[in-house]
């Protein structure tokens, strides 16, 4: 895969030859000694954060990051095996500058990627992140006198520092999903998941735990990404076990999702909307999630009379949305869950808490409670483009066809129709092609408002 420097961090696959198409060693230093060069200037603290998932490369990763801050000058607070979340929390504890998440998320284990925090543990801004690419381009970087090297320091008690953060929470009962006797599988993907999880539901009195991949040796059992053609067996394991609920997370832990009794799946995208319908009924207020995400949190928002506000793609975007409209909870229809009394970032750990919570409140199976949501399905599409075209102008026009529904143009174009349907295009900052998601109660009538969509667009070239 080419080598992807982006606002979002450096991304790519280990190993092979250094001809730009993949994460070098090289690539690292240069990334990071920018990175470090960004810290300074804007007199952050002169110390990180490091953590790291269980991905074969992760080791050798994370010494080429340690020992370029330390030629940075730049002091390393190295986690080791973490969590995307517990590093985001561990930034503000340190008071350190910024951090470093060396995870390629949920990408197979030859990925590897680095992801960049500032001082209050959030991802770099867009204006922010730019700086650092063109830091890193333009090899505008100075290393440190030798008496003015950094040091590393290492540190293993911000994980369980992360869960007591999460059982103090006032919406988090232990005692209630203690008395639940749930009987729990756990998928970790063999990654920092198979440690943190079953940490977390130790903690909060579950008993019965059934570990599927739960070794941290970055081998992943199957496709990390948490889709159903890639969960197949862990259902049937589930059932097997006559387990009450299974969970599955991707390889850094921030993206969460859940199985039922019968080995069906929750739903990805209702992962948020039933953690935000519980949250709703005693912290009532406004949500956020990102324009591709279900209708459903909207729906669930009106219901207990917030506001729910759509953000752009990405994580930084919902939560800058998040604050500006102060939401009580927010996050990504991928499982993403982000609970800004905890931190403004996407916490799997924190979705489990409060989704057992939630659970064992009710008294309900996971079929049950998934009920009591609608069934909506999303539909995801893309069409390519030609290098002629004027897209910005083209959605201009296909707004206008459709002025008399409501819209947003945040990000590209969204249009709501009739009940739940939706469709939203956005141009893809990476491929030439225009994404198209849309939404509806049968896959069949979401295929077709995305093949409506198609079909007016072509008829405006």
């Amino acid at each position: 895969m080419a080598l992807k420097k982006t606002i979002s961090g450096i991304r790519g696959t280990i190993g092979k030859q250094n001809n730009g198409d993949n994460l070098t060693p090289p690539d690292i230093v240069q990334f990071t000694a920018a990175y470090c060069t960004w810290l300074k200037e804007n007199n952050n603290p002169h110390k990180i954060v490091l953590g790291r998932d269980a991905r074969i490369s992760g080791p050798m990763v994370s010494q080429l990051v340690a020992n370029t801050c330390v030629g940075m000058g730049i002091d390393v607070v190295d986690l080791g095996l973490s969590t995307t979340p517990t590093v985001e929390m561990a930034v503000e504890w340190e008071n350190a500058g910024g951090g470093i998440i060396i995870t390629a998320s949920h990408n197979p284990k030859e990925y590897n990627a680095l992801k960049l925090l500032n001082a209050a543990g959030e991802f770099l801004g867009h204006q922010e992140a730019q700086r650092v690419l063109d830091l890193a381009e333009g090899n505008l970087f100075d290393f440190a006198e030798v008496d003015d090297l950094g040091q590393v320091s290492t540190n293993n008690t911000y994980l369980n520092r992360h869960i007591d953060a999460i059982i103090a929470d006032d919406l988090v009962d232990a005692p209630k999903i203690k008395a639940a006797n749930f009987s729990i599988l756990v998928d970790g993907v063999n990654s920092s998941g198979g440690v943190a999880v079953p940490l977390l539901l130790e903690r909060l009195g579950v008993n019965i735990i059934h570990k599927v991949n739960c070794k941290p040796t970055g081998i992943f059992a199957h496709n990390p990404e948490p889709l159903p053609a890639h969960l197949t067996e862990v259902c049937d394991e589930l059932v097997k076990n006559n387990a009450d609920l299974g969970i599955v997370v991707d390889p850094d832990v921030d993206r969460l999702c859940f199985i039922n009794e019968d080995g069906t799946l929750f739903g990805e995208e209702y992962t948020l909307v039933a953690i935000a319908d519980y949250i709703l009924q005693s912290r009532p207020g406004n949500t956020v999630s990102n324009l591709s995400s279900t209708i459903a949190l909207r729906n669930v928002t009106q219901r207990h009379g917030g506001q729910y506000s759509a953000a752009a793609v990405g994580e930084v975007n919902v939560v800058k949305k998040m604050k500006a409209v102060n939401a009580v909870i927010g996050g990504e229809g991928n499982g993403g869950v982000i609970y800004p009394p905890l931190h403004y970032g996407r916490d799997a750990l924190a979705g489990i808490a409060l989704f057992l919570t939630y659970l064992a409140e009710t008294g309900k199976t996971m079929i049950e409670l998934r009920a009591q949501y609608p069934t909506l399905i999303i539909s995801k599409n893309k069409m390519q483009v030609d290098t002629s075209w004027n897209i910005p102008d083209l959605i201009d026009q296909l707004s206008t066809l459709h002025d008399d529904k409501e819209q947003n143009r945040e990000d590209g174009l969204k249009i709501y129709f009739a009940g739940n349907d939706w469709v939203h295009l956005r141009e893809s900052n990476t491929e030439p092609i225009i994404r198209i998601y849309s939404e509806s109660e049968s896959e069949q009538q979401a295929n077709n408002l995305a093949e409506q969509i198609k079909t007016d667009f072509q008829s405006l070239l």
